[in-house]
C-alpha cells in the first residue's frame, strides 16, 4: 500500500490542487462540443470528454515532472515537486502516467472509430512535449498541438467529421496557446536559461510581449472566422469584445516583466476560455 506521504505526491504531480490547466484545455474541448453539435452536445460525449480532459491533463503533467525530474530542482518554482524532492520515484510517476493513459483510452474506446484514431495523436502530443523544450525553443507550440487536439477528437465524436471550422478553431487554441504558455515561461526564463532549458519567452527575448500581442490578434482573426462559419450571433461578438479587452488587460499586468506579474498573467487566461464558452451557449440559447 502507499503511504500518506506518497498519494499526496502523486496528488501533487497530477496537480489536482491546481485546476488551471484542466480549465485552460476543457474550455477549448466544450468550445468544439458545442459547435460541432450546432447547440448542446450528446451526453455521452459530454462526459467522456470532461473525464478525458481531466486524466489527459493529470497524464501531461505527470509525464512532464518525470522528463523535468533532473532539473525542477534548479528552479525556485518547481523545486518542492515529489519527483525533485524524491517523494514519489521515477517507477511510480511512470506507472501512474500509464494508468491514467489507460483509463482515458477506455473512455474513448466508447466513441467512434474516428475519435480512437485521432486519440493515438493525443497520446503522442501528450507524451513528447515534456522533451521538447530540450530541442526547440518552440515547445509551446507542441503544447499548443496537444492541447489543440482534443477540438478535432470532439468533432469527430460529435459529428463524425472533421470539417473546416474544425481546424480554424484549432488554429485559434494553438496561436492562444503559444500566446498564454509564453507567460507561463517568461515565469522561469531567468532559472531556463541558467539550466538549459528552451521556450518561447528566451526565444522571443525582449520582443515577447509583443510576439503575445501578435499571437493574440491571430488568435482572434481565427475565431471571427469560426463566428462567421458557424453563424455566430451578437452574444459570441460581445464575448470576442471582453476578450480583447482582458488581453489587453494581461498586457498591462505583464509590463514590468516581473515573475509574480507574468504568472497572474497566465492565470487570466481562465476568464478567455470561459467567456467565449458563455458567448457560444449565449448564441445557441437565442436560438432555441
Amino acid at each position: 500500500m502507499f503511504t500518506q506521504s506518497e498519494l499526496n505526491g502523486f496528488s501533487q504531480l497530477m496537480r489536482i490542487e491546481k485546476p488551471i490547466g484542466t480549465l485552460l484545455l476543457l474550455w477549448p474541448t466544450y468550445w468544439a462540443l458545442w459547435l460541432a453539435a450546432d447547440g448542446m452536445p450528446d451526453w455521452p460525449v459530454l462526459i467522456v470528454f470532461t473525464l478525458g480532459v481531466f486524466l489527459m491533463r493529470s497524464a501531461g503533467c505527470v509525464i512532464n515532472d518525470y522528463a523535468d525530474r533532473k532539473v525542477d530542482g534548479h528552479v525556485e518554482r518547481t523545486s518542492q515537486r515529489p519527483l525533485a524532492t524524491g517523494v514519489v520515484t521515477s517507477k511510480q510517476a511512470l506507472q501512474l502516467f500509464f494508468i491514467l493513459l489507460t483509463i482515458a483510452f477506455l473512455l474513448v474506446l466508447t466513441m467512434n472509430s474516428l475519435t480512437i484514431g485521432l486519440s493515438f495523436v493525443a497520446v503522442a502530443l501528450a507524451a513528447t512535449y515534456p522533451f521538447m523544450k530540450r530541442y526547440t525553443h518552440l515547445p509551446q507550440v507542441v503544447l499548443g498541438a496537444a492541447f489543440g487536439w482534443s477540438i478535432p477528437m470532439a468533432f469527430a465524436a460529435q459529428s463524425n467529421d472533421l470539417p473546416t471550422i474544425c481546424w480554424w478553431l484549432f488554429a485559434a487554441n494553438l496561436a492562444w496557446t503559444v500566446a498564454y504558455d509564453t507567460y507561463y515561461a517568461m515565469v522561469d526564463r531567468e532559472d531556463d536559461i541558467k539550466i538549459g532549458v528552451k521556450s518561447t519567452a528566451i526565444l522571443f527575448g525582449r520582443y515577447d510581449l509583443v510576439a503575445i500581442a501578435l499571437l493574440q490578434l491571430i488568435t482572434v482573426l481565427c475565431l471571427l472566422k469560426v463566428a462567421s462559419l458557424a453563424a455566430l450571433t451578437w452574444p459570441f461578438y460581445l464575448a470576442m469584445t471582453l476578450c480583447i479587452g482582458l488581453f489587453i488587460h494581461q498586457y498591462q499586468q505583464a509590463k514590468t516583466r516581473e515573475r509574480d506579474k507574468c504568472f497572474q498573467a497566465f492565470i487570466q487566461n481562465n476568464r478567455i476560455g470561459t467567456v467565449l464558452f458563455i458567448g457560444i451557449i449565449a448564441h445557441y440559447l437565442l436560438l432555441a
